[in-house]
């Protein structure tokens, strides 16, 4: 029997929402705007565009699933992990298969991308199946300091992870400081993201093009339990949505690993090609096999 099990979990295609009554938010300079692309069905949204590259709030590459009973919402934003199956189960898309890219704040979204004819068939509302496992995993080669989270395990493997004397060295598009990390903070690593608050022309970007599914370190972030501050430690993540004109906010980065420097170590490589960017990509996620059923 294999040592890793799975959840079948149940989630539901959400709907975009708006506050009651208001169709705007407040942007970094107080100007009023519409947020565009925020949850629901969005098409025209993948892994690899610029996070930056449409004018839009927190758009995500995939549709994002909510529950109605709020502990089984828990349930399945805790469970799901980046790389799982999912399986469409109802409406004009049934049967279409996609993988699991992300998770999102706002009481807990699991972002699933599918290709682009199932993403235009779905409607609010259709049942998709995630068969979830990875959560809790721990790899046996990699130092026992490093938690890892978010990550099926056979996505892991498809990533770039080195171990040596005792040292994980995860190339990574880049390394920001700690003081970008927004709203999220203090929340569970496990159902949530955190925004970072970065613009196209931030220096700690040093001129790079962030793209959904990139790689990238956080200084002095730990994550085990609710995210914080913690001297000398690092989170790789994956950016899982997109920029947003809101103070505090910006690209969703989901954490799939921490633990101290001195054992987990962010190179800064970005690739001279998008094949050899350390990013989410579809080649990746197609690493990872069905769970068997038989």
């Amino acid at each position: 029997m294999s040592s890793i099990i799975a959840n079948n979990l149940l989630g539901f295609v959400e709907h975009a929402g708006l506050t009651p009554m208001v169709s705007y938010r407040i942007d970094r300079d107080g100007h009023p705007y519409v947020p565009v692309g925020d949850g629901g069905v969005v098409l025209g949204v993948h892994l690899g565009d610029s996070v930056f590259a449409t004018d839009t709030d927190h758009a995500a590459p995939g549709v994002t699933l909510v529950h109605p009973d709020p502990g089984s919402r828990f349930g399945l934003t805790s469970f799901a992990c980046v790389g799982n199956r999912a399986t469409v189960r109802s409406g004009a898309a049934t049967g279409a298969t996609g993988s699991v890219v992300g998770k999102r704040g706002e009481a807990g979204r699991v972002i699933v991308s599918f290709d682009d004819e199932t993403m235009a068939a779905l409607l609010p509302g259709d049942r998709i199946a995630v068969h979830a496992m990875g959560q809790g995993y721990e790899r046996a080669d990699l130092p026992e300091e490093i938690v890892l989270l978010n990550i099926d395990p056979a996505l892991l493997d498809a990533l770039p992870v080195t171990v040596d004397a005792g040292v994980a060295t995860v190339d990574v598009v880049g390394v920001l400081p700690g003081k970008v990390a927004g709203n999220g903070i203090g929340r569970p690593a496990h159902q949530w993201d955190v925004d970072l608050a970065v613009t196209p022309d931030s220096p700690e970007l040093d001129g790079i093009d962030m793209r959904l599914g990139d790689l990238f370190a956080v200084e002095h972030l730990d994550v085990r339990h609710n995210m914080g501050f913690r001297r000398d430690w690092i989170t790789v993540g994956i950016i899982v949505h997109g920029g947003s004109p809101m103070p505090g906010h910006g690209p969703g980065f989901l954490p799939i690993a921490c633990g101290p420097r001195r054992v987990l170590q962010p190179r800064a490589t970005p690739g001279e090609s998008a094949a050899e960017r350390p990013a989410l990509t579809s080649e990746r996620l197609a690493a990872v096999a069905p769970w068997p059923t038989a």
